[in-house]
């Protein structure tokens, strides 16, 4: 099913041009981009869960939205910039620039279809700056065209209310969450003969310098993790799984609202 867990009335590859040609005030409708990533996750997850769990997210959002909301998920793109990964077999990286130019020349395209709302669903924690550069420059390209950059993990969920305080708050790869979720969304894929529980490595102790929030540092996965897993999966269950995806999900449902309802502020107009 090349709709995977999209409701296939949601999925816009199935649209004809003709249905896109007719559809009724296209500048409302939301169309949504999954951005994944190909990359290892530890010796007990496939490559695939950042593009697993942002599709598995948006499905089921969608499935939950009300039908008056018009929004529709595209194919997700399932490479992204994932260097930090590639000393492990098996990761697929692209470069910032490849990654641009691909998701500006897909806007360009929708917009030219008469699309103006944009959501760049992103799941993969090494390129949100990539996300945010794509939609401000095509805001400034087409100052119609609204581009929301947003991290599949910034709705509101529940995850952290599951997790311990150390797991919240260095469980960043492959550990308790993105594990539970796997096992809601793809158990077969888990081996769960394999799970790792490893913190990242050299970290200095009372400290504001942290790995990917307020003041980051310069890191590659081989500095901190001889596994690839930066977190405790031994500790995951499908019944957290269960829950975080439905948190998500409902959170991402909120979202997909918001921006069908959000009118672009053009206060330079006004004078």
């Amino acid at each position: 099913m090349m709709h995977n867990f999209i409701p296939p009335d949601r999925f816009f590859p199935y649209l004809t041009w003709t249905d896109i040609r007719d559809m009724p005030d296209k500048s409302k409708v939301v169309i949504i981009q999954p951005v994944g990533a190909i990359e290892q996750h530890g010796p007990h997850l496939p490559l695939a869960v950042d593009s697993a769990i942002g599709l598995a997210v948006i499905g089921k959002a969608l499935e939950r939205l009300d039908a008056s909301i018009p929004a529709f998920a595209m194919p997700s793109i399932y490479y992204g910039k994932s260097n930090e990964h590639w000393h492990f077999p098996g990761t697929i990286s692209i470069s910032a620039e490849t990654m641009i130019r691909v998701l500006m020349e897909t806007g360009e395209s929708l917009y030219r279809s008469g699309f103006r709302k944009w959501v760049l669903m992103n799941s993969h924690g090494g390129q949100p700056q990539i996300i945010d550069i794509v939609a401000r420059d095509l805001h400034v390209k087409f100052e119609d065209f609204e581009v929301f950059p947003f991290f599949t993990w910034r709705v509101p969920h529940i995850t952290k209310q599951l997790m311990t305080e150390k797991e919240g708050r260095l469980g960043i790869h492959a550990g308790d969450a993105e594990t539970s979720l796997m096992m809601a969304i793809l158990p077969e894929q888990v081996r769960t003969d394999r799970l790792v529980c490893e913190y990242p490595h050299g970290l200095p102790e009372d400290s504001l310098l942290t790995l990917e929030r307020n003041l980051s540092i310069p890191w590659t996965t081989r500095d901190i993790s001889k596994s690839g897993v930066i977190g405790d999966a031994t500790v995951a269950t499908k019944e957290k799984g269960d829950r975080i995806l439905d948190s998500l999900a409902q959170g991402w449902a909120d979202v997909i609202v918001d921006v069908h309802k959000f009118v672009q502020p053009q206060l330079w107009k006004e004078n």
